[in-house]
């Protein structure tokens, strides 16, 4: 007789606390395209609930994180509950000794993550941050120009993200100040640190200028990060810019390298428009060519990740994303808010690392 197929591994059993728009836009389908089994949710929020019990019927509805962590079975828990939560809800999810993901970023500083991750440390307790933008197209673009150097040696780099909202949302977003979790230091900004630490090395300082044009905390936000490999990177993220520029540019020894999409919401500079397939233009002055053509976004990839994880004999080595890497990228944050302050340049220090 020929051997029975194996059987399938039982899908991971979810938790999901918040459902805003991070909860309900990026997680839900990120989980459910991974294959995990979301069983349970919380919000106290009236329209959301009714929103949950409309896109998933089959899950059980509970008003707050101390109801979700009394559901049992659970093998994992994702926190998309604001950012000024995430380092006591933490907390409180580790303690319960549940495997657990965090929305970005970890804490409102470095110092509140390192204590997130040396307590997970501790009692043993599977952690990682819900870093999705390494999963998009235009990182694995991106790093194909830098391994293949088809731009030469890259000695300058900006990544950006633009939006026109002269009237704020009123979000807590908006409305927090920047130690609650407000503002596009902590929101935006953590994407685009994170994106240029896996691209150019960890910061060794970084001067910024920060701007609240509309709301509470940050709506419009500079750095300039010098990387430990000598890069210099310049990372722009403002809810008030009519004129979005490129997503991305790399400038290099023998050329540049251009991606000029940028939110779906944003209307991207034509000048570089993409062309079917082609993510972005490797430039010479007044020629272009086509640039490495790569797969669409599978933000799913990080919690397949995740799943392999805890399926493994170690699975907080084997997380997506480093919860290390988040207290670096609040490291720089912490930086870049001293500098703005100051007017100066500011050496990086991250606790919890060597020096």
């Amino acid at each position: 007789m020929p051997p029975s197929p194996a059987a399938s591994p039982t899908p991971v059993r979810v938790g999901l606390a918040g459902y805003g728009v991070g909860g309900r836009v990026f997680h839900v389908p990120a989980i459910l395209g991974a294959g995990l089994d979301l069983v349970a949710v919380s919000s106290s929020n009236p329209e959301r609930v009714a929103a949950l019990h409309a896109d998933l019927p089959e899950a059980t509805v509970v008003p707050d994180l101390e109801a979700l962590l009394e559901v049992s079975g659970l093998d994992l828990i994702v926190l998309a509950t604001p950012t000024g939560s995430h380092a006591r809800h933490a907390h409180q999810v580790i303690e319960a000794g549940i495997a657990l993901v965090v929305d970005k970023p970890l804490g409102v500083d470095a110092s509140e993550a390192l204590e997130v991750v040396s307590v997970a440390e501790h009692h043993g307790t599977p952690l990682t941050v819900f870093q999705n933008r390494r999963f998009d197209p235009e990182l694995s673009a991106l790093t194909r120009v830098r391994d293949e150097g088809l731009i030469g040696s890259i000695w300058r780099a900006e990544y950006r993200w633009d939006r026109w909202r002269p009237v704020p949302k009123q979000r807590w977003r908006e409305t927090a100040r920047p130690d609650e979790g407000g503002g596009l230091l902590l929101d935006l900004q953590s994407h685009l640190i994170d994106q240029a630490v896996l691209l150019h090395g960890e910061v060794e300082s970084v001067y910024a200028e920060l701007d609240a044009r509309g709301t509470t905390a940050e709506d419009d936000t500079f750095l300039a990060c010098r990387h430990a490999s000598g890069v210099i990177s310049h990372l722009m993220a403002s809810s008030v810019n009519g004129a979005p520029g490129p997503r991305a540019r790399l400038a290099g020894s023998s050329a540049a390298y251009v991606i000029g999409k940028q939110f779906d919401d944003v209307s991207a500079f034509t000048e570089f428009a993409n062309d079917g397939d082609t993510l972005g233009w490797i430039v010479r002055g007044d020629e272009r060519e086509p640039g490495p053509v790569v797969a669409g976004s599978d933000q799913a990839e990080f919690y397949r990740g995740v799943a392999a994880a805890l399926r493994s004999d170690d699975p907080q080595g084997r997380m997506p994303v480093d919860p290390r890497d988040a207290v670096h990228v609040l490291a720089v944050i912490d930086a870049a808010r001293v500098s703005a302050r100051d007017r100066r340049v500011v050496d990086v220090l991250t606790p919890g690392q060597a020096r």
